[in-house]
């Protein structure tokens, strides 16, 4: 039986740290490979392969210029991402909201645990 493909869709793909590599080289804007290779520090036969996987799964976009290919983040792509990881933000911000409390009731209780100076 055949393995199933790690990376046919956008988390998984972006589960290896040299595609979030490219990626985050590739928002500064659009870059060819040979740009992207100098920037991650990989071979170009590896920087292909990687951006073959985030072309799979349209985190990417190419286009051709003569004989240079140019990659682009299409953005809209990384919807579900940012959705998911939004889905924890509220979670933190509760959380420090609530020690924040914790904090003010036992500098209240016992002023020698305040705020040192220089502090905040």
């Amino acid at each position: 039986m055949s393995r199933a493909s790690t990376t046919s869709d956008v988390f998984n793909a972006v589960a290896e740290a040299h595609r979030r590599e490219i990626l985050s080289a590739l928002g500064s804007g659009e870059l060819a490979v040979g740009q992207l290779c100098e920037r991650v520090q990989l071979t170009q036969p590896q920087v292909s392969k990687h951006l073959q996987v985030l072309r799979n799964v349209d985190l990417v976009r190419c286009r051709h210029q003569g004989r240079h290919r140019y990659y682009r983040v299409n953005a809209p792509a990384l919807e579900p991402l940012h959705e998911w990881v939004t889905t924890f933000e509220q979670m933190w911000n509760d959380r420090f909201d609530r020690l924040e409390i914790v904090l003010a009731e036992m500098s209240a209780t016992d002023p020698t645990r305040g705020p040192k100076e220089g502090t905040r």
